[in-house]
């Protein structure tokens, strides 16, 4: 009896890990992309040193962008408001940019205005917002819910109590 019930076990624990698997292996693509990856060249090193994360963001979502080889300098596109790069830290400068909420989905270029150059980056926006969360106890309950959650709380109790005093009797008769 005792193999069985282990055998059931790690049957039930194998099907679980089985079908969980490809959902925790699932990628939605790159989130860290390069324009080399997207757009010709640009500049004699093949690279203009601009890069976005994620690529594709949600309307209202953050933009990272990094820029390697500027002291400082802003970045503007038409779906989110001029932003100013950070300090460099090892010759890479950063800044974050939060997209429009009424921003329209599709193909966006950013351009980082740089030492006297500019230079571009696109980027995707998507739509959506992301999940509702719901309201995370923010909202206390109604008086009704309160009554019904009372009412069941004294049934649980009431049953509880009648089915030890109902016990107490069976075992009291047999002594």
């Amino acid at each position: 009896m005792r193999a069985a019930r282990t055998l059931a076990v790690a049957a039930t624990a194998l099907a679980a890990v089985g079908l969980a698997a490809p959902l925790a292996t699932a990628t939605n693509g790159p989130s860290n992309v390069t324009i080399n990856q997207f757009q010709p060249e640009r500049g004699g090193d093949g690279s203009n040193g601009v890069t976005v994360s994620p690529f594709a963001v949600h309307q209202g979502g953050i933009l990272t962008i990094t820029v390697r080889g500027c002291a400082g300098g802003t970045v503007t596109s038409n779906a989110f408001a001029t932003v100013t790069l950070g300090p460099a830290v090892n010759g890479v400068s950063t800044a974050t940019a939060r997209i429009f909420d009424n921003a329209t989905p599709g193909q966006y270029n950013l351009a980082v205005q740089c030492n006297g150059r500019t230079l571009t980056q696109p980027f995707r926006v998507i739509a959506g917002q992301g999940a509702a969360g719901g309201l995370g106890g923010s909202m206390a309950p109604s008086s009704t819910e309160m009554a019904v959650g009372g009412g069941l709380v004294a049934a649980a109790a009431l049953g509880g109590g009648l089915f030890i005093v109902r016990r107490r009797r069976v075992t009291g008769a047999g002594v």
